[in-house]
């Protein structure tokens, strides 16, 4: 069990905040922070992986004790056993594709763990690459496998997919659960992209002004706003395609795609990439944004 309780004030643009979290997370859990830029969500990302010390609070991590302001007791990062892919990569331009990898080793040797992780992100052939010379996604998949290198306790995810293209993005989250489920480790996602959110987590917690407002499922957290229907779906639009008088959308929810028909007026602010919410409203699909 992962117990974190912390507070740290923020600064930020528009004055001070205080950031203060109290939460529990199960082992082996997928667990999303959500929330708008600036709620603290990367800040609470590092002050788990020990980058940033928190004003007052603990952590403990199945039993063992990373942080306790009371005690004075604070490991060092490189004594917690965690893996940080950034949204940047973060990767060591100078380094080949492999002494990445084998960096995040601290000095100790593991070339079988490193072969086994190229291989499994498909990496082989770019092993004595360096980083600028890859495109954006296979950059992404070195940052995650130097961050399961060390095989981490708590794997932590800054929005690491949220430069990439639709296709790739949904590549890539396929690999990140796979990896998550095989490796058996507790991940921490920083995301703003719902469908995202639904297609890998098990747990959210959704942050607003520093503190958590609701946290639970997805269905728990982002159901909690009701509208007269039936059916109540949030997912990500893919496309529209003109047909005839009317237009088909298809919208990902979860791992599953649905199509939707929608007239012009209904369609107008609406484009790839959004955030909506789908209902049936008198028999009809209503195609909300978010």
């Amino acid at each position: 069990m992962i117990q974190i309780k912390v507070r740290k004030t923020l600064q930020m643009a528009a004055g001070a905040t205080d950031l203060a979290v109290n939460f529990k997370l199960a082992p082996g859990s997928f667990c999303t922070l959500y929330g708008k830029s600036g709620v603290g969500k990367t800040t609470i990302l590092k002050i788990l992986a020990g980058l940033i010390q928190p004003d007052e609070g603990y952590i403990t991590v199945n039993g063992e004790v990373w942080l306790d302001t009371n005690k004075n007791i604070n490991l060092p990062p490189q004594q917690r056993k965690i893996g940080f892919v950034f949204q940047d990569y973060a990767l060591f331009p100078n380094m080949t594709v492999r002494e990445n990898l084998q960096y995040a080793l601290n000095g100790k040797t593991n070339k079988p763990l490193i072969d086994d992780l190229l291989e499994r992100a498909s990496l082989q052939q770019l092993a004595n690459r360096k980083p600028l010379t890859l495109s954006g996604g296979q950059q992404q998949r070195v940052a995650l496998m130097r961050a399961l290198v060390r095989q981490p306790q708590i794997l932590l995810l800054d929005e690491p997919l949220s430069a990439l293209d639709l296709e790739m993005r949904q590549a890539l989250q396929t690999e990140i659960y796979h990896l998550h489920k095989s490796f058996n480790t507790t991940t921490l996602l920083v995301s703003h992209q719902l469908s995202e959110i639904y297609r890998l987590s098990d747990y959210i917690i959704s942050l607003e002004n520093g503190k958590i407002m609701a946290q639970g499922t997805p269905n728990d957290v982002f159901g909690q706003t009701r509208l007269s229907s039936k059916i109540q779906l949030v997912g990500e639009i893919l496309s529209i395609r003109e047909n005839g008088v009317v237009f088909i959308l298809d919208i990902l929810v979860g791992n599953n795609i649905i199509k939707t028909v929608a007239t012009a007026e209904e369609i107008q602010n609406l484009q790839p990439g959004d955030q909506v919410k789908v209902f049936a409203k008198a028999f009809n699909p209503i195609v909300q944004k978010l």
